[in-house]
């Protein structure tokens, strides 16, 4: 199985980038893994909000596969704990699903074709986070997960 990490945005800024960096080479032990940054669409500030939305949507949509099992981040979506994310990419895993995506939207989130389309959504947390350290946090609880699932002492350091 692939875990993807795909994010609407600007490339990684230097303030995060070392330690988005790190975890993704260290999930790079348990899974395969990648980064997938996706351009917002040209003159996206001058976008109305859900024009905008829809345009980024439209990307996201073509870059799937049929097959992808597509995580989304909302905030409408589901928490989990770090045992109840190990579950999670455990029972991707026993699926034999060939390729996970977490997704991050853009500024104003996800457009509601993309949402159907996500089998699963996860809320990170009720605070609202930049999308920044968003992506870092996303690829350290991946992590964890993935030292949960091996019963490494990780999670309990």
């Amino acid at each position: 199985m692939k875990i993807s990490f795909w994010s609407v945005g600007k490339s990684h800024e230097p303030y995060v980038l070392q330690g988005i960096d790190n975890f993704t080479k260290r999930i790079g032990k348990y899974y395969p893994v990648e980064w997938q940054i996706i351009a917002p669409p040209k003159n996206s500030g001058l976008l109305p909000e859900a024009e905008l939305k829809k345009k980024e949507g439209a990307i996201v949509l073509q870059l799937l596969r049929p097959d992808d099992y597509l995580c989304v981040l909302d905030e409408r979506g589901k928490p989990f704990r770090s045992e109840g994310l190990a579950q999670f990419i455990q029972q991707r895993a026993n699926e034999s699903v060939r390729q996970v995506v977490f997704l991050i939207g853009g500024a104003y989130g996800l457009d509601e074709a993309v949402l159907q389309k996500a089998k699963h959504q996860w809320s990170l947390s009720q605070l609202t986070f930049p999308h920044q350290l968003v992506r870092l946090i996303l690829a350290e609880q991946v992590y964890r997960a993935c030292t949960i699932l091996r019963n490494e002492k990780y999670h309990h350091e």
